[in-house]
């Protein structure tokens, strides 16, 4: 399984990895800096799935999201955000993305993201 990261935040890469390393520990994991970057990179490492931030500079999730999908539309975008709020929550679900969690990741939610990922 191949998997995207597109967050701004090092930290916040190196520490998604290492959460989602536990349940997938023989993925390979690529990240990207930004929206832009993340759009780039899907269409030449072409992730299973990607986990997309959506605060980030040149591009952010939601404009990402929406690109994305319209240059890939087999893509399957699962938002890892801090925003909580629930108008953001609905506009990248109607965008299509397929799950929208807050961070941080924790072993309930990585438990959602299995049940997601493996039915």
């Amino acid at each position: 399984m191949k998997i995207l990261i597109v967050d701004d935040s090092t930290f916040s890469q190196k520490t998604t990895i290492k959460a989602l390393k536990t349940i997938y520990p023989d993925a390979t994991y690529e990240t990207a800096d930004d929206g832009i970057e993340g759009i780039q990179l899907y269409g030449t490492f072409l992730p299973d799935y990607v986990f997309m931030d959506l605060l980030m500079p040149n591009m952010n999730g939601q404009e990402a999201i929406v690109h994305l999908l319209e240059k890939f539309p087999e893509a399957k975008i699962i938002v890892l955000s801090a925003d909580v709020q629930a108008a953001v929550r609905e506009e990248v679900l109607a965008a299509g993305a397929i799950k929208f969690i807050n961070k941080p990741i924790n072993a309930d939610k990585l438990g959602e993201i299995k049940q997601l990922i493996e039915g």
